[in-house]
C-alpha cells in the first residue's frame, strides 16, 4: 500500500539535519568515520521504517556506528525523532534508495548488515528485487568486510525459503537458522515495530545470519 505524502515533512526533517543526510553521495564512500567522527564498527540496516530497531540497537550498543537506510522520507521521520528523544550520537539516518548501495559505501567498509521485515516482492518476475536476491548479495559482499555478516527477518515463509537458497547458491554460510523465533526465546532479540505487532498475534518470525568468509 502506498503512503499518503506528507508535504509538511520535507521542511520538519531539516531539523534533524545533523544526522539525516537526504542526499548521499559517492561522496562519502570512504568517509563513515570521519562522518561518525570516531572509529568503530559500521553496521547498516537496509529498510529502517519508523526506527525502534535501529534505536533499540544503537542505545544497547554504543560502541558501534549505525546507519539507518530508508526510501520514504515521510517514514523516516518518525525514525529522527526517535533519535533525537534517547540523544543517540551513534546513528546516521539516510534517505536513499538500496538499489545504489555500491555508490555511498567502499569496499569493506560495513561489519554488518541487517535486513527486517523487506518487501517480499511475491511475483517471481519480481524476484530480483528481493533484497536477499543474488544480484543484491554480491553488492553486499563487495562492502562487507572478511567474515561480515547479514541478520535476516522476515515473517514470508516463501521469502525466507528463496533467501535461504540464495544463500546456499552464493557459496555463504548460514547460522542460527530458526523459523519460529520468539519460540526459541532469543535472548537479545531486538523487535521492529511490525514484529512486535503480528508476532503478539502468533504470527511467526524467521530469522537467520549470513556469513560473508
Amino acid at each position: 500500500m502506498r503512503l499518503r505524502k506528507k508535504p509538511w515533512v520535507t521542511e520538519a526533517i531539516k531539523e534533524f539535519s545533523d544526522f539525516v543526510i537526504i542526499n548521499a553521495g559517492s561522496d562519502s564512500a570512504g568517509k563513515w568515520t570521519e562522518i561518525f567522527g570516531r572509529e568503530a564498527p559500521l553496521y547498516v540496516e537496509l529498510g529502517t521504517g519508523k526506527g525502534r530497531f535501529i534505536t533499540d540497537l544503537a542505545a544497547a550498543h554504543p560502541n558501534i556506528n549505525f546507519i539507518g537506510i530508508e526510501a520514504q522520507q515521510d517514514v523516516l521521520y518518525y525514525a529522527a525523532k526517535k533519535v533525537r528523544e534517547r540523544e543517540l550520537k551513534n546513528v546516521r539516518l539516510l534517505v536513499f534508495d538500496i538499489n545504489n548501495i555500491l555508490d555511498i559505501f567502499a569496499e569493506g567498509e560495513v561489519s554488518r548488515f541487517y535486513i527486517n521485515f523487506c518487501d517480499p516482492w511475491p511475483k517471481a518476475r519480481h524476484a530480483k528485487r528481493r533484497l536477499t536476491h543474488q544480484g543484491f548479495l554480491e553488492k553486499y559482499r563487495k562492502l562487507l568486510k572478511k567474515n561480515g555478516e547479514l541478520f535476516f527477518k522476515t515473517d514470508n515463509r516463501a521469502l525466507f525459503d528463496f533467501s535461504l537458497e540464495q544463500f546456499s547458491e552464493s557459496g555463504l554460510k548460514t547460522n542460527n537458522v530458526t523459523y519460529d523465533l520468539h519460540s526459541d526465546n532469543m535472548s537479545d532479540n531486538i523487535m521492529t515495530e511490525y514484529e512486535a505487532k503480528f508476532s503478539s498475534i502468533g504470527v511467526k518470525i524467521n530469522r537467520c545470519e549470513v556469513l560473508f568468509s
